[in-house]
């Protein structure tokens, strides 16, 4: 007769399954509970890839924040030589406008509009096209640097322009000569417009065609 075959372990010690045990990953697979190399996002190695990430994400905010203000040098001399001109008189003891019924200083501000908006869609499309992958870092610094470019404009148009101090300016020339006005934003918030347009532009560029993130459980 043959001895029947018992097991190398009774039953009663054998070792219980655990339902949360989690399952044993592949070799490279990756696990949805740590990183590829198994372990969990929480261990240092993970904290220093993200903490490098991170700083270079802020390094390439500064350069777009630092690129993009400079960009409102060009901006304010294109709003000298393009911006309509506000004519003044003096006869001697004041100064008037030659024009009471010119719209010259509503231009003003609108050529200042229109210049920051379509700065804003350049600077919105070249910051996606040369980082499509976006960031929180990368929006504030193309928010920050918009703004800084709009105020730089401002100020460097008003010193291209036309002289500041109109009294002296209108007795050196004499009694019914005419001369320009200084240029001047009457509404102050025309410096929104190009953060404004460069955010929407760049968010809409990220929402079309940026990159997906995976799901975090694909299927089998």
């Amino acid at each position: 007769m043959t001895a029947p075959l018992t097991p190398s372990q009774p039953p009663d010690e054998q070792p219980p399954h655990d339902p949360w045990q989690t399952p044993e990953q592949p070799s490279g697979a990756t696990s949805p509970y740590g990183s590829p190399d198994g372990s969990p996002y929480g261990s240092p190695d993970g904290y220093e890839r993200d903490g490098a990430g991170l700083r270079a994400e802020v390094v390439q905010a500064a350069v777009i924040v630092v690129a993009v203000a400079v960009a409102g040098v060009l901006l304010g001399a294109l709003w000298m030589w393009l911006a309509p001109r506000v004519p003044l008189v003096s006869d001697g003891k004041a100064v008037y406008l030659k024009d009471t019924e010119g719209e010259q200083a509503i231009g003003i501000d609108g050529t200042f509009t229109l210049l920051s908006l379509g700065f804003g869609l350049v600077s919105g499309v070249v910051v996606f096209l040369l980082r499509k992958r976006g960031g929180i870092p990368l929006v504030a610094g193309l928010a920050v640097g918009s703004l800084l470019g709009a105020l730089l404009a401002w100020r460097v148009g008003i010193w291209l322009g036309p002289e500041t101090d109109v009294v002296a300016h209108a007795k050196s020339l004499g009694k019914g000569v005419v001369f320009d006005a200084p240029l001047e934003l009457k509404a102050m918030g025309t410096v929104l417009a190009w953060p404004v347009a460069a955010l929407a532009v760049h968010l809409g560029l990220t929402g079309l065609f940026g990159p997906r993130d995976p799901e975090p459980y694909p299927g089998p």
